[in-house]
């Protein structure tokens, strides 16, 4: 692609698009495409931004010691006989999901990995350059209607990749509802980011999606209430009237990834129950949102990293009342992602992570859960093992009620290991989001580091476990030294002095910069992306 800018014939009275229109991006940024997101903006960024008001006012509230609990204004629909729609033809085998970034290359993989869907990322695993963003657009676009292609020379010589004849079932993940797109204005005011991916997809590809047998799926990420969800659905209502679609032809799968919305899981498959495919358990954005909304309490404090799996009390709580929760409702129960890789070259440390790979997907499974996230094609025969094993050709386990589980809040708000907290965790985190930021920056969102795959989500948690940790009279290391800021500024040279070592890519100096600062400042910044995002 060259990087001579295009134009487009003509804009929506109202919007600007202040970033170059490069060959190709006219296809996407076609008038009518880009009056369908000025209409969802003018109808629903007003909504937006009082719920995002609601989330300040809550950060607060908890800030100030309140603890979350189920809703007792909601009572009687978690009470209620009632269940979603039925899952379409399309979704209702869900065993193994690959996810990944929109770059022609991970695509094609994704696709052709043999998983049963594909949950294509316009968040979490992709920095949001305008680039990545439209060409995302475009990319996906040409796997729906099998013209994609990609080519890689090396001194090996030249690989091509294509689709093969059998592909996942698509999804699409658009920004979170706390997420601008800077470069796009409606009115003078920024688009949401989400509603942007959303419009343009929904705009190009809806129709032929359901000409080929599937539909306009999506999932969900960062709702924090039933609220955000209900925008969402009446997103989807309306946009289904614009384009001339049934009600009921978008599917959304929500992901469960904060504490407060662990508490409303009910409350959000009812909201889209015409709309529903599901809820999905994102675990790391769910530790991080653990973290972030106890920030403040003196007696909150989580172990390393590596010490808070799945088996901990508060997240072995979320995941069965997730389960419990979907199965009542005739809902999909898809699990979330382990990071571990596959690791080239080193034949026992690669045994080891295929057997923490196997280990947690059996467990899924065995729990009852329909299906659940990988994050490499590697990784998808060893995971469709464990869930066929286990399902056999049924195409869920809706039938596993789980009447035995009692979830209480204590039970959630049950926040542990607390220990141990070594150097090596400290370090650890501190590589991890140095090595991650650096990276973003550079405009890769999801990259390997130290054999695990990192997204934003998990350099969240290195982030603000560093930052909470300098601040818990908890944060001790096991050695009785005291985690400080003065002890965070001594390490960061000597991580960063490693990553750069390594000969990776990325921005590595200003991302030590902007961990330093994030990490030790007195205020804790909501979100890593939010600041990020201005400087690309």
């Amino acid at each position: 692609m060259t990087s001579t800018p295009t134009a487009i014939p003509s804009l929506p009275a109202g919007l600007q698009i202040n970033a170059p229109i490069l060959p190709g991006f006219e296809t996407i940024l076609t008038r009518p495409a880009l009056e369908l997101v000025a209409k969802l903006h003018r109808a629903f960024e007003p909504r937006r931004q009082e719920l995002l008001a609601l989330r300040a006012l809550r950060a607060k509230r908890l800030d100030a010691g309140e603890r979350p609990d189920f809703l007792a204004e909601t009572a009687h629909i978690r009470a209620g006989g009632w269940k979603v729609a039925p899952v379409p033809a399309a979704l209702q085998c869900r065993r193994v999901e690959i996810t990944g970034p929109v770059d022609a290359k991970m695509v094609i993989n994704a696709f052709n990995s043999g998983a049963d869907s594909y949950m294509t990322d316009f968040e979490d695993s992709n920095s949001p350059l305008w680039t990545n963003q439209i060409q995302g657009q475009i990319n996906i676009g040409r796997a729906i209607r099998r013209t994609l292609t990609f080519s890689q020379s090396s001194a090996a010589g030249t690989k091509s990749y294509k689709l093969n004849d059998k592909i996942a079932t698509l999804q699409v993940r658009p920004r979170g509802w706390h997420l601008d797109e800077k470069h796009v204005t409606v009115d003078g005011q920024r688009v949401h980011g989400g509603l942007f991916d959303f419009g343009l997809f929904m705009f190009h590809n809806a129709a032929e999606l359901l000409a080929r047998g599937a539909g306009p799926y999506f999932y969900l990420p960062k709702l924090e209430s039933h609220l955000e969800a209900r925008l969402w659905n009446d997103v989807f209502v309306m946009t289904q009237q614009e384009l001339g679609l049934p009600q009921g032809t978008i599917r959304a799968t929500v992901l469960i990834e904060t504490i407060l919305a662990a508490f409303e899981m009910d409350e959000i498959l009812y909201e889209l129950k015409d709309h529903s495919a599901g809820l999905n358990a994102g675990r790391w954005d769910y530790i991080f949102s653990c973290i972030k909304k106890f920030k403040l309490d003196q007696s909150f404090c989580l172990a390393d990293r590596a010490k808070v799996t799945m088996t901990a009390p508060f997240m072995r709580a979320y995941a069965l009342l997730l389960l419990q929760t979907c199965h009542k409702r005739g809902a999909p129960a898809i699990g979330g992602m382990s990071a571990l890789i596959p690791i080239k070259n080193d034949p026992v440390r690669n045994e080891a992570a295929m057997a923490g790979i196997i280990a947690d997907k059996r467990r899924d499974a065995t729990d009852g859960y329909d299906g659940g996230w990988v994050a490499h094609p590697g990784l998808v025969e060893a995971s469709m093992k464990e869930f066929v094993e286990v399902l056999g050709e049924r195409p869920n386990q809706f039938d596993k009620q789980k009447p035995e589980v009692n979830v209480k809040a204590a039970d959630l708000l049950n926040f542990q290991p607390e220990t141990p907290i070594t150097e090596a965790g400290l370090r650890m985190n501190i590589n991890v989001g140095i090595h991650y930021l650096g990276a973003w920056l550079a405009g890769n969102g999801c990259v390997p580091i130290h054999n695990l795959m990192e997204d934003a989500a998990t350099a969240e948690i290195s982030r603000s476990q560093v930052w909470q940790w300098i601040r818990t009279p908890k944060g001790v290391l096991d050695d009785g030294r005291k985690v400080t800021s003065e002890l965070v500024k001594q390490l960061v040279p000597e991580e960063l002095a490693k990553i750069k070592a390594g000969g990776f890519e990325g921005k590595f100096d200003r991302a030590a910069e902007i961990f330093t600062q994030m990490s030790t400042q007195d205020e804790f910044a909501e979100f890593l992306t939010l600041p990020l995002y201005e400087e690309i």
